[in-house]
């Protein structure tokens, strides 16, 4: 009585169950639970989860609740927060005969990420009647069985649990058999059929009764089955096991055909009656599934591999029956052992990607939820990440984890990571499992552009095409899309702002420097621009580069000749060289300048025609003009060359110069010569002039004596204003003028002479023309020669004051470094390399005034005495030093050996020694 009070009271403990659970909420602490009936239809709602979870409607769309479970049973409507239910659910097949079927799974928030745990109790209806496993039972019962003998049956299975299982079992009316309830150790109810009185094989050998099982629903639900019962002979003793009880313990990695248990049983009876068969009787499916019985020997072995997880323990009931129908019968209780024989599982249920490389530490990439199947230690998981240092694993919450971020990220090193995450239980030996999580990393503006060049130095040659690409600069980033698109940009040059857009451009995209114009080297040599890399991020980045281009000469500027040079009407200049010049004698010098550079400007001299090609010699380098030997009786006093100056450029560029020489001592013996008939340019056709000249002469030698003598006698009658510049002492200004032993001179040096009537003595004017003397009295009074200009500077030649020619000042000597030639920073030789230089020709031109004005001082190299240089007096007074440049190679002075040295003697301001004094010292020049 007590184990039947005992058992009706766990059974009410089921039933009522599902209803007190919700009564107490602490039994489950932390879970939100609700209860629900099974087989409800999809959609139907559970509870508003969203209030239960304290979240306002507002909320719903930032947090993203979802189920996080293996089955979705139930869904979140998104926007009322109600949990649904998914799909019908059958309490059955969920849970089977528990008697509390709860669905436990998770809810996920996020924006914060939060994890809700959810308890759903499925209440059972009454939607199975019980039903018999065979529809008919045959029996055979002797007919010498004793009243009260229980025949047990196969109970009826319902698939409900509690008040809706099976209840109550009922028996058809009849005389001798009756029907009750028993249980079985695993709590089943099964029947049997008890026997009331006597059988009597002869009255009636055949019995058929109806069993009928009820269960407890409303309306309650039944099943019957059909019971034949056949009386047979005696047969009174039925087998007996050993014990009613066997308990068995199995590891659940045992192999199949794996022997668990052999019972035994005894019949008393003897022969036929006495063999005894085999059976489960009352059994689970699943015990069949398992385990095999041999129906002869009463052993039990495993039919298939055993799972822990799929069920702990198992019921086997065996009964003994013999040939006559007796049966006993005995249960065999199996319990399982665990082994750790389930890998553990890593499900990731969110993966947040991609993530910007910026993002900071501890930030939330991925949630991770682990599971094993096992018991105690074996199903005990812990996690960790293999091999990447820039992730760890946190744990949330039981067997949740948050991959979050422990280094900084970038792009540009690693743009996508694998991250494999191991998962390992606590079993002896353990067992684990891994998952790798792909992650993408996204892209932020933090590179700025780099330039593959720390500076570009640009050579273009003059001369360029407009528009031609003169350079191209390139830059990278590493970034992707419009962070790492490249713009390029000039920001500034050392060119005027308004101007640079005139020389140069860049192209937006390319980098590509176009030229603008056509460069010219002599007017722009080299120029610096600043350009500017910007990618177009937010916020842009940006990178600068230096480029220095430099303009190359190209030789497209010919030669200009400085001197000798024509007067502005046109008439050309002469050299006179003395008549006693020995050989070496230093004429004159063609003077050139290239406005080019390098081999370009790299003049040579030549002489293209000669009037006498053997009397001078050029200097290939120097462009001097000296006397290749002593003036002959034979030859002509006045020579002509035409001198061809070259460039070294490629093809070259050259100009044309003309020399007139006049082999005379004196200005005055070489006034007679002054003529604009030309030079003949060839020596026997000048021969040939000569001859016929001189046979014309001789007809008119007579005219001329008669116009001599008349002449001496009007000279003697008369002071003709005509001759009276002929005459000594009536100058009225005698400090201005040439020495009167300007005769000694080597050659005076491009002469136009104007001769005054009233002057004493013949005296020249270099520099200041005496008011005394009128332009009317002057021989050459057509003044169109005298030059008003110098560039843009005035010079004046007749003044309306009367002054004083000043003493030169010695101070304007050229120092060693200011040193005036023509080209280059060295002197020139035959054979040297030419200097690189620009010339300017009004420049020389004033070096050349300077040499006048000291020759008119007399107290000079550069004087009108014995080795000096006589000058035209074209170039006026006001034309300083200043004026002068920087001529790097010695300028030799025709008819002297001296130079513009600023020498401590020439300081002194004595005069050097006499012709052949200067002559000597100007052999020395020449042999270094």
């Amino acid at each position: 009585m007590r184990r039947g009070s005992g058992n009706g009271i766990a059974r009410w403990l089921q039933v009522l169950s599902p209803f007190l659970l919700p009564l107490f909420p602490g039994a489950l602490p932390d879970e939100i639970r609700y209860s629900i009936p099974e087989e409800l239809a999809k959609n139907s709602m559970v509870g508003n989860l969203a209030k239960d979870l304290g979240l306002g409607v507002r909320d719903l769309p930032t947090r993203k609740l979802r189920v996080s479970a293996e089955k979705e049973y139930f869904t979140v409507n998104p926007e009322s927060g109600d949990l649904l239910v998914g799909d019908r659910i059958d309490r059955e097949k969920v849970c089977g005969k528990q008697s509390l079927c709860v669905l436990e799974f998770d809810i996920v928030a996020e924006k914060p990420l939060n994890i809700f745990h959810v308890a759903v109790i499925l209440q059972d209806i009454n939607d199975n009647a019980p039903q018999f496993k065979q529809s008919e039972v045959d029996l055979n019962i002797g007919e010498s069985t004793r009243p009260g003998k229980a025949f047990p049956l196969d109970p009826a299975l319902d698939l409900d649990a509690g008040s809706n299982s099976l209840q109550k079992y009922y028996l058809g009316d009849n005389e001798y058999f009756e029907v009750t309830e028993k249980e079985s150790p695993d709590g089943r109810k099964y029947p049997e059929l008890i026997l009331k009185r006597f059988l009597d094989r002869e009255e009636l050998n055949f019995h058929q009764l109806v069993l009928t099982a009820v269960d407890g629903g409303d309306p309650p639900r039944s099943g019957t089955a059909q019971i034949r019962i056949q009386v047979t002979d005696a047969n009174d003793n039925p087998p007996l096991f050993s014990q009613d009880e066997y308990r068995v313990t199995l590891r659940e990695d045992v192999p199949p055909g794996f022997s668990v248990i052999q019972v035994t049983a005894t019949d008393q009876d003897e022969g036929i009656n006495a063999e005894i068969t085999y059976s489960f009787h009352n059994v689970d499916e699943q015990v069949e599934r398992f385990f095999n019985l041999d129906r002869q020997t009463g052993e039990i072995t495993t039919k298939d591999r055993l799972d822990f997880e799929t069920a702990k323990s198992y019921s086997l009931n065996v009964e003994a029956k013999d040939p006559g129908d007796l049966a006993s019968h005995c249960s065999i209780q199996v319990e399982i052992l665990d082994e750790n024989d389930c890998v553990p599982e890593v499900i990731v249920t969110s993966v947040f990607s991609p993530l910007p490389e910026d993002s900071p530490l501890g930030t939330v990439v991925a949630l991770i939820k682990t599971r094993d199947k096992d018991s105690g230690e074996n199903g005990d998981v812990y996690c960790n990440v293999l091999g990447n240092a820039q992730f760890v694993l946190k744990s949330s919450s039981k067997n949740y984890y948050k991959l979050v971020t422990d280094r900084t990220l970038d792009r540009e090193e690693i743009p996508e990571y694998n991250v494999t995450i191991i998962a390992t239980d606590r079993g002896k030996p353990p067992l684990s499992s891994n998952i790798i999580i792909t992650l993408h990393v996204s892209d932020v503006n933090d590179n700025a552009p780099v330039f593959h060049q720390a500076s570009y130095l640009v050579h273009v040659a003059e001369n360029n095409p407009p528009g031609a690409s003169i350079a191209q600069v390139s830059a990278s980033d590493p970034d992707l899309g419009s962070n790492g698109q490249i713009s390029y940009s000039i920001i500034a040059s050392d060119l005027e702002t308004r101007a640079l857009s005139s020389y140069v451009s860049v192209n937006h995209d390319s980098g590509v420097v176009f030229a603008q114009r056509a460069f010219d080297h002599e007017q722009l040599r080299s120029f610096q621009l600043t350009l500017q890399a910007r990618d177009q991020g937010s916020p842009s980045l940006s990178a600068n580069v230096s480029m220095r281009v430099l303009v190359g000469d190209r030789n497209d500027n010919a030669p200009r000749v400085l001197y000798p040079a024509l007067e502005p009407d046109g008439s050309a200049l002469f050299d006179m060289v003395p008549r006693a010049a020995e050989p070496g004698y230093l004429v004159t010098k063609v003077v050139a300048v290239d406005a080019d550079s390098g081999h370009n400007a790299w003049l040579s001299y030549h002489v293209l025609q000669a009037s006498d090609p053997g009397l001078f010699s050029l200097g290939l380098r120097t462009g001097e003009v000296r006397t290749a030997r002593a003036l002959g009786d034979r030859d002509a006093a006045r020579q002509r060359l035409l001198v061809a100056v070259r460039d070294g450029g490629q093809p070259p560029l050259s100009a044309t110069a003309t020399l007139h020489l006049i082999f005379a001592d004196s200005l005055q013996e070489a006034l007679p010569d002054l003529s604009d008939d030309p030079l003949p340019s060839d020596p026997q056709s000048e021969l040939q002039f000569y001859l016929v000249v001189a046979l014309a002469l001789i007809s008119v030698l007579f005219f001329l004596a008669v116009i001599l003598a008349i002449a001496l006698h009007l000279r003697h009658s008369s002071s003709s204003a005509a001759w009276g510049c002929f005459q000594p002492g009536v100058s009225s200004n005698p400090a201005t003028g040439v020495l009167p032993n300007y005769g000694e001179g080597t050659l005076p040096y491009s002469y136009n002479v104007c001769i005054a009537s009233q002057s004493a003595k013949t005296e020249f004017n270099f520099l200041n023309v005496t008011p005394e003397v009128a332009p009317q009295d002057l021989l050459c009074d057509n003044t169109s020669w005298i030059p008003d200009t110098l560039g843009d500077t005035e010079v004046p030649f007749v003044s309306d004051s009367v002054s004083k020619q000043a003493p030169p000042n010695t101070d304007w000597r050229f120092s060693q470094a200011q040193r005036p030639g023509t080209s280059g920073s060295q002197n020139g030789d035959e054979t040297g390399t030419w200097p690189n230089n620009q010339f300017d020709t009004e420049m020389l031109q004033a070096m050349i005034l300077a040499s006048a004005s000291e020759a008119a001082d007399g107290s000079s190299t550069l004087g009108g005495g014995a080795g000096t240089m006589g000058l035209s007096a074209r170039y006026g007074p006001q034309f300083t030093l200043q004026h002068v440049p920087d001529y790097r190679q010695n300028v030799y002075i025709p008819g002297s050996n001296a130079t513009l040295t600023n020498a401590a003697g020439k300081r002194d301001g004595k005069a050097p020694a006499g012709g052949n004094g200067n002559k000597k010292k100007s052999g020395k020049k020449e042999k270094k």
